[in-house]
């Protein structure tokens, strides 16, 4: 069984794929949000320790090049010898991998990564994440260079290898590191003028996007991913100043309470959570300048959020766990990088022990994006747009190829089923 990503790459159910760890391979873990569906830009799938070969996806190849088929091949050739020689120019070896070639591209050349950005790439929003990811030590991987490089129109950055978790042994992933990396990141004084905003969001929205046009056999998953997408509209308060917030969706019946470690009613009803003066639940804001403080916790509007968080951000590198691909790094609501464990554990693909590893690990660490009480109350939401997310990629893959929706994929779809339904007039 498999789920998808944006660019339509596919994992095994529950793996967790993304864009490749600058320290080797793609660093899936089964069970964790995101299987071959892990984000809006997932990375293609792991040989022993690298991503190997090309890749179309539903939006054809992402090489930045129009022409013929000779002409795109010789441009992507090029593509790699040169992010190849970057990389030997910064102590990289002579022996090279293809790690990854979609929207970006990334080479291994010994213990250098290259990798080549999508073109149209914001130069000062990239700088600003280097810079970020350099000043945080012992939580993000640091670049080779705080400046990217240009490479035939592309910005490139550079990185040292680092160790990905093993995808075949999810009960022996970095759960518990993982989670403690994501609350020492929330917890870090953002550079807020300098970093853009955290990308969760307008993932989203490049998800959805990935089913204009798709019918036929796939008419009825699409519209209920769509139902499930129009139907969180009403909980959603849009940043201002980040376009890509976009609305969502998600459902499970019993959830760990970390007070008793007991379970504790959830779902997409907001079965459990407060109903302040009778008007129904209370909404939940995403990047929302201004939004009440209802337990001591920061804005979470003003919060440093890595934007694309799963397994395969995580690499060893010297002996410890760093958090990879700064890419979606920025300001923005922290909850949205604890939403694709939720949304899998919510969906059933993720099993309860693991998921409250995860948890438990993030409130024991003090995270911020959290209260200790009710973490759904903050993660529901969330958790809900990246089951959508995870739906529409995995929708848009099936179409792309031409395929039905395998098992997992069904699963996705019919939690979308629950949220549209849950939300409809009764």
């Amino acid at each position: 069984m498999t789920v998808r990503d944006e660019d339509g790459r596919a994992t095994p159910a529950g793996a967790q794929r993304e864009d490749t760890a600058p320290g080797g391979r793609d660093a899936p873990a089964r069970g964790f949000a995101g299987g071959r569906d892990t984000t809006a830009d997932a990375p293609d799938a792991a040989a022993p320790g690298l991503a190997q070969g090309q890749e179309t996806t539903p939006n054809g190849p992402h090489i930045g090049t129009r022409g013929s088929a000779g002409e795109r091949e010789t441009a992507v050739e090029g593509l790699i010898e040169g992010l190849a020689r970057l990389a030997r120019a910064h102590g990289g070896g002579p022996a090279t991998s293809v790690l990854k070639d979609t929207r970006v591209t990334v080479v291994r050349a010994g213990g250098v990564v290259a990798k080549a950005h999508p073109p149209g790439t914001d130069e000062p929003a990239l700088t600003a994440r280097l810079r970020a990811a350099s000043a945080l030590p012992g939580v993000l991987l640091p670049p080779l260079s705080t400046r990217p490089e240009r490479l035939d129109g592309r910005l490139v950055t550079l990185w040292p290898t680092g160790e990905p978790v093993d995808p075949a042994d999810p009960e022996g992933a970095p759960w518990e590191s993982a989670a403690v990396l994501l609350a020492r990141l929330h917890a870090a004084p953002p550079d807020a003028p300098a970093l853009p905003p955290a990308g969760g969001p307008a993932r989203l929205a490049r998800a959805v996007a990935l089913l204009d046009g798709l019918d036929g056999a796939l008419a009825g998953p699409v519209a209920t991913v769509l139902a499930a997408h129009r139907s969180l509209l009403p909980q959603i308060t849009p940043s201002p100043d980040n376009r890509g917030s976009a609305p969502v969706g998600l459902d499970h019946e019993r959830a760990p309470n970390p007070d008793d470690r007991g379970p504790a009613p959830v779902g997409l009803d907001h079965r459990g959570a407060p109903d302040l003066d009778g008007r129904g639940p209370v909404p939940v804001r995403l990047d929302h300048e201004g939004a009440p403080d209802l337990d001591g916790r920061r804005s979470a509007s003003g919060m440093l959020a890595h934007g694309d968080f799963h397994l395969g951000q995580v690499i060893r590198y010297q002996g410890e766990w760093l958090l990879i691909d700064v890419d979606d790094l920025g300001t923005g609501d922290p909850a949205w990088d604890l939403a694709r464990p939720a949304a899998w554990y919510a969906s059933g693909l993720l099993s309860p022990g693991l998921w409250e590893r995860f948890l438990s690990a993030y409130l024991g660490a003090a995270g911020p994006a959290l209260p200790a009480g009710d973490p759904w109350r903050e993660l529901d939401v969330p958790a809900r747009a990246l089951t959508v997310q995870l739906a529409a990629t995995a929708v848009a893959a099936a179409g792309a190829e031409g395929r039905p929706l395998d098992e997992v994929e069904q699963a996705l779809v019919s939690s979308c089923g629950r949220i549209a339904h849950a939300a409809a007039p009764q």
